[in-house]
């Protein structure tokens, strides 16, 4: 039976979806060909090229030329320069533009891209002077193919692609929507881009905020033939290393190499620039026009591939050594060279392989799906819940149970907090090293967790810290940044929420809550130094002012707590903090003081707190 033509829901659809499961390999290699999405790509840019080649106007060396294709069931985006074009921007775009120069440039389409410990990046010279120049235009097509209604992509798939330099702009697009697509749920679709020997187009900086963004990482395909010099004008040689760390090229994505005995794709990154290298090395490289890309891929779609077609016997190979080798040789590598110094570079290429390979493998065995992870996470705390229960029992509450420290168990709770903060400082820096519109993106399950954890364990480091009773203001000098982001985040996703008073069923089950406020107990024990402070002969006039303000807020703020169901009714524990303070207050308040969390207290009201749904009436 022929093959289809292009099924653009069901191949793009398959190839969002398993693009980033993928490791190197065969396999994606033959899948993508088999889809139809190179041939389609391919096509495209060759028809928007005859076009540009019988135009006379786009000689100049900054002219750029793009499709746009509407279908029914996809859209597709074509990129193209001309031959005068793309030579001369390569040769003088070897350099790179930081993300302040594009600032300076009237630029900064891209600073999303920059993050807390990602701080910049920076681009293709010759691939950012095009996209400058011809900004007015991309913006108009930007618009083009966004809903102007919603602000949304077509729902239609959408492909992205480019050849040689107007592959680097269809990746600056690409990252340009990407950065647009709002995170709704369910998520969009996102783009899909696949350029044809296409330079790297950033460092390291661009790199690692696109392998911090792993949805984003998965939509760039770059297609390289081994006989293309244009995508390894770039790499480094790592024989004789003349750039720092900052100034190499990197890649981001997946790359799809090719050669005329096959295919192979590659997602390690750093095993691409040692591919390029090597076939840079072996095979005669010049600068390639699309047709060569049409050819490759036109002959990988024709002829029958046979897995393990090697002219080496592999029969007493280890397995991964022997995919390597095939490999190797699918993306032109020649494994029966002659050469002595080929056999010897081949050699290590191979050890080298091999080596990271079982580094990967490792890595992958210990990294655990996050959902996983995360069950795990709330395994821990159910520990901390049985000691939150444990403590009520004891008639002091959990909060003061921890800060005098009577027991072993209180002890080893301090194992257990310390556990689950290094989680959750883990998952709020790996928020914060995504690019900026990604990380405010946080499922609601993260965010539900987080908010549990905030709520069980800050109390506990605030009972660490008030231990020094030379100690205060909590908020300012003790608390982590974790927490302050975790409950930013929360804020930001409560706001989105309607707003209402407690309903029935939250007044109902007062006796489960946990207090909202994670620095409730910080509050407490900031009142109690005022209490102090009242009650010190040696306090100055503006000392005893100050501590009369933060009890009349402090009053203010518990009686809003109380009004709102927001705290445990462990607080009212005889032993508590809570309590101590009230008893203290009590003995320096004048005796016509008068206030509505004094009333609440002084009739004993607080005593049925627990039961919610009466204690005000």
């Amino acid at each position: 039976m022929p093959c289809n033509p292009f099924r653009p829901k069901n191949i793009t659809e398959m190839t969002f979806q398993r693009l980033d499961r993928f490791i190197s390999g065969l396999d994606l290699a033959d899948l993508v060909v088999n889809s139809d999405l190179l041939e389609l790509s391919c096509g495209a840019i060759k028809d928007l090229q005859t076009e540009v080649s019988s135009d006379q106007q786009d000689s100049c060396s900054l002219s750029l030329r793009y499709k746009l294709e509407q279908k029914s069931k996809y859209t597709l985006i074509a990129f193209t320069t001309s031959t005068l074009s793309r030579k001369e921007l390569l040769q003088q775009g070897g350099d790179l533009v930081s993300s302040t120069t594009l600032m300076e440039m009237d630029l900064p389409i891209f600073d999303f891209l920059c993050t807390e410990r990602n701080r910049s990046f920076s681009i293709h010279r010759g691939a950012i002077t095009l996209f400058k120049a011809h900004f007015k235009e991309l913006s108009q097509l930007k618009t083009q193919i966004h809903d102007s209604k919603t602000g949304e992509l077509l729902r239609t798939p959408l492909i992205v692609t480019g050849h040689s330099i107007g592959g680097s702009v269809a990746s600056l697009f690409t990252l340009w929507l990407l950065d647009n697509i709002k995170r709704n749920q369910p998520p969009p679709k996102l783009p899909l881009c696949i350029t044809f020997g296409s330079p790297f187009i950033g460092n390291q900086g661009l790199r690692q905020a696109m392998l911090e963004c792993l949805t984003w990482n998965s939509c760039f395909l770059h297609v390289v033939g081994n006989k293309d010099l244009f995508p390894k004008a770039s790499i480094s040689h790592y024989d004789s290393p003349t750039q720092s760390a900052i100034e190499e090229y990197k890649a981001f994505g997946t790359f799809i190499l090719c050669s005329e005995k096959g295919c192979a794709c590659v997602d390690d990154l750093e095993v691409v620039s040692r591919l390029l290298e090597i076939t840079r090395r072996q095979a005669s490289c010049e600068a390639q026009e699309i047709d060569y890309y049409v050819e490759i891929v036109n002959d990988l779609k024709s002829k029958v591939i046979i897995r393990g077609n090697s002219q080496l016997d592999l029969s007493y190979v280890q397995p991964l050594k022997a995919g390597i080798i095939l490999q190797l040789e699918a993306i032109g590598v020649e494994m029966t060279t002659q050469q002595q110094q080929r056999k010897v570079d081949n050699k290590n290429l191979i050890s080298k392989l091999e080596e990271r390979e079982k580094v990967l493998m490792a890595e992958r065995v210990q990294t655990m799906d996050p959902r996983k992870r995360l069950n795990q996470i709330k395994i821990k705390m159910a520990h901390l819940e049985w000691y939150h229960k444990i403590c009520k029992t004891k008639g002091i509450g959990y909060y003061d149970c921890y800060k005098n420290q009577l027991g072993s168990s209180d002890r080893d709770v301090t194992r257990l907090k310390k556990f689950l903060t290094n989680y959750w400082k883990n998952f709020v820096e790996g928020v914060e090293r995504k690019p900026q519109k990604e990380g405010a993106f946080i499922r609601g399950t993260w965010l539900y967790s987080g908010r549990n954890y905030r709520r069980m364990v800050e109390p506990l480091d605030i009972a660490e810290y008030y231990r020094d009773s030379d100690k205060r203001d909590y908020q300012t000098h003790g608390r982590s940044r974790h927490y302050i982001l975790l409950e930013q985040w929360q804020e930001d996703d409560d706001a989105e929420k309607l707003k209402s008073s407690p309903n029935n069923k939250k007044k109902q089950n007062v006796a489960g809550i946990l207090t909202e406020d994670s620095c409730f107990w910080e509050k407490v024990e900031d009142a109690l130094i005022s209490c102090k402070l009242l009650n010190s002969g040696t306090s100055s006039a503006v000392e005893k002012q100050s501590a009369k303000e933060n009890l009349d807020m402090f009053e203010q703020y518990a009686m809003n707590q109380i009004n709102n169901y927001a705290v445990s009714p462990e607080i009212f524990l005889k032993e508590s903090s809570f309590m101590k303070w009230w008893k203290t207050f009590q003995e320096i308040i004048e005796t016509s003081h008068d206030s509505p969390l004094c009333d609440f207290m002084k009739n004993g009201r607080y005593l049925q707190y627990e039961k919610g749904s009466t204690f005000l009436q």
